[in-house]
């Protein structure tokens, strides 16, 4: 099984799509970081000053605007109110939510990839894992080795876990990295407010309580690699069954859309939570984001992508170990 992996890591390094991960996610990074910088810059220009509880009240004061015009959408009016009161409570309890800094970049970056970006980076990488060598015609030699089928395609599950892993260490480090630059790496035990529920149109504060933000991003950075290994066992199936990488990139990038565009029109359509892309933004419920639809919460999202990556990598060992012809 060990010169198995070591052959699927070294086919990987060769393929260099690490590589282009880490530039994508270096150039994503300093985008965002530029767009920080002027919108800070901005405020200041308007206002006078970087005071914190200004923006946040001017933030509050434009949402409040947005409400009272006509043509939103009742999801989107109920995702704006819950915003609202969770902006109130902030500014009542005198947290500031977006304190400048590395860590405070990191948790929103992560926060806002979880559910297209990241996992996009990651069907890049696994796409090809098994499809790439059954229409190059490697495959075949690969199976005539003495080796049973189920821990050749094991070493290639074990290698998108390594994938993933990595692809998400590289998202945190680059975004750590770049961003300091311009807003200093300092902010790790800064104080972020965390249990806030949602129940109908009321956001429900008994629960919130004050960790550190280093707390904070190892449960978001858990639940992302959590994301990524649903996703990639998700591309490692249809790697399997459908055989070009192509077709296999296209299928997840259009799930993957699909599932973005679900995720604000869906509220009333229940069985919709039953989807996998639908339940891709499982940090929204740590930080107090409004649920796509009703009766989703952590317990449940997990549940349902673990059932989702389980039954992919049953369907993928199965067809892997019986099909005649690759």
């Amino acid at each position: 099984m060990i010169n198995l992996l070591h052959n699927e890591l070294i086919k990987l390094v060769r393929k260099k799509r690490l590589y282009v991960v880490m530039g994508i996610i270096t150039v994503i990074v300093a985008m965002f970081t530029y767009a920080q910088m002027k919108e800070a810059k901005t405020f200041q220009e308007r206002f006078g000053s970087m005071d914190w509880q200004s923006q946040l009240q001017q933030e509050i004061i434009d949402t409040q605007n947005r409400l009272n015009s006509n043509g939103i959408s009742d999801e989107w009016r109920q995702y704006l109110q819950i915003q609202v009161s969770q902006q109130e409570y902030y500014l009542e309890n005198n947290i500031n939510p977006a304190a400048p800094g590395a860590p405070t970049f990191m948790r929103m970056f992560i926060e806002n990839s979880i559910d297209l970006f990241l996992p996009l980076l990651i069907v890049m990488v696994v796409a090809d894992l098994v499809s790439s060598e059954a229409s190059g015609g490697t495959i075949k030699l690969l199976l005539t080795r003495p080796v049973k089928r189920w821990r050749i395609l094991f070493s290639k599950f074990l290698t998108m876990v390594l994938s993933v892993s990595f692809i998400v260490l590289l998202l945190g480090t680059i975004s750590y990295g770049v961003s300091g630059l311009a807003f200093g790496y300092s902010g790790w035990t800064m104080p972020i407010l965390t249990g806030f529920s949602v129940e109908g149109e009321e956001l429900v504060t008994e629960n919130v309580h004050l960790i550190a933000q280093w707390e904070y991003l190892l449960m978001e950075f858990g639940l992302v690699w959590f994301v990524g290994i649903i996703v990639g066992s998700l591309t490692l199936m249809l790697s399997v069954l459908i055989r070009s990488t192509a077709a296999v990139f296209g299928v997840m990038l259009a799930t993957l859309i699909s599932g973005a565009i679900l995720t604000n029109m869906v509220s009333s359509w229940e069985s919709a939570k039953y989807f996998f892309m639908v339940n891709l933004r499982m940090t929204n419920f740590i930080n107090g984001t409004g649920a796509p639809i009703e009766g989703m919460n952590l317990g449940f999202s997990m549940s349902v992508l673990t059932i989702w990556g389980a039954i992919a990598l049953i369907i993928a060992f199965i067809s892997f170990t019986r099909s005649d012809v690759y």
